[in-house]
């Protein structure tokens, strides 16, 4: 069997804790500082909803650079604007600076998580590609974990500022790391153009964007949520971080073995009852049943994702894959979390909470016609490929 954890391997997955970490810090506490600035929740959605739209564009253009140039100098460059961006939170004065912040800091991630996530499918081995991506994503789940708690504790012990300093920190680490970290890569520079966006991944892209349209939702409004019931705005996530930990390993070595399909499928159905159980319980229970399906079913779902869209795609256009998956969740998360801002003073947290649902039952339903059966017409080609 061939090696899984190389020192590369763990170098990439521990930077992506630290960078993981400071980024999921001010989940919780950013709606907070948008309302101590004077912002109502529709701009709570418009300033979470502008980063991931942003976003968007930019893993348009950084995958197919990706794989033209090499991942090193956008790795290293996203990181440090991505430091900068957050130290510079202590400065903002107001919604518009704020905005214009979050932009760039967007675009920041973007390259970043874009040229880790690339770079890390260049030192997995394709035989544990599932195993290996469910693994890395491992590294997220501990920040969806740590960052959230983490973030809370010193916004409600010290302030926002130092929330930002120690997201900037952490992102600093992930930087460090990174830059010690030697990457097995030559690009492909005799290439004559840069592709966006994988073309037949289109379908796939479309399942996971009615996917994260939940996410937007849940990132951005849960928090609020959470205060109106009295609840620890950490708690949610806390709880969804650990389902992901259990989950994501067995389900990697179920996408190997089984296909993604028998992964994707099932995770789906079990997110949509997820979001359906915040509709009718607004309560504690509410949160923590919600939070325990929607760890098992999104944790399983987001990496089979991902490992599906690398099996389907050429191996020289592995950038190109990641980046056209990134945008399909960013771009996902973005409308997902100015839309249901838009309409959550019409139907509050239920309603709100069940068009997600809706969404997500979408996804199912495409996934099942469309996607599946573009992975069965493209697997009968990999052997001529090898």
């Amino acid at each position: 069997m061939q090696r899984l954890w190389t020192k590369e391997f763990v170098s990439l997955t521990a930077a992506m804790v630290f960078l993981g970490t400071g980024f999921y810090m001010l989940l919780p506490t950013l709606p907070l500082y948008i309302q101590e600035l004077g912002g109502s929740e529709a701009q709570v959605g418009l300033v979470a909803g502008i980063f991931t739209l942003t976003a968007v564009v930019f893993r348009l253009i950084v995958g197919g650079l990706l794989d033209r140039y090499g991942r090193r100098i956008f790795l290293l460059l996203g990181l440090l604007v991505f430091a900068v961006c957050v130290y510079l939170y202590n400065w903002v004065g107001g919604i518009a600076v704020l905005l214009a912040l979050r932009m760039v800091h967007g675009a920041s991630w973007a390259v970043c998580t874009t040229s880790i996530g690339t770079t890390v499918t260049d030192v997995i081995p394709e035989s544990r590609r599932g195993e290996g991506m469910g693994w890395f994503g491992m590294s997220m789940t501990i920040a969806m974990a740590l960052g959230p708690m983490l973030g809370t504790r010193v916004m409600q012990s010290q302030s926002f500022h130092d929330v930002f300093l120690i997201a900037a920190a952490l992102s600093a680490v992930a930087l460090a790391m990174a830059f010690a970290t030697r990457v097995p890569f030559q690009s492909g520079a005799g290439a004559r153009r840069v592709d966006f966006v994988e073309k037949p991944l289109i379908p796939l892209m479309l399942a996971l964007l009615l996917l994260t349209v939940s996410y937007g939702g849940i990132t951005a409004f849960i928090p609020l949520w959470s205060e109106t019931i009295s609840v620890n705005p950490g708690l949610y996530f806390l709880v969804f971080a650990i389902m992901i930990t259990a989950v994501r390993p067995v389900a990697g070595k179920m996408a190997d073995r089984y296909g993604e399909a028998a992964v994707i499928l099932p995770s789906l159905a079990v997110v949509t009852v997820a979001l359906i159980i915040l509709c009718l319980f607004q309560d504690i229970f509410g949160i923590v049943a919600s939070a325990v399906l929607y760890g098992i079913g999104f944790g399983a779902a987001q990496p089979a994702f991902q490992a599906m869209a690398l099996r389907l795609a050429r191996p020289d256009r592995k950038g190109v894959a990641n980046a056209s998956i990134f945008t399909a969740f960013d771009l996902g998360i973005s409308v997902g979390s100015i839309a249901l801002g838009w309409i959550f003073p019409y139907t509050g947290y239920p309603g709100m909470f069940a068009v997600s649902a809706l969404a997500v039952a979408g996804s199912l339903v495409l996934f099942g016609v469309f996607a599946r059966k573009r992975m069965k017409q493209r697997q009968p080609e990999e052997p001529s490929v090898s």
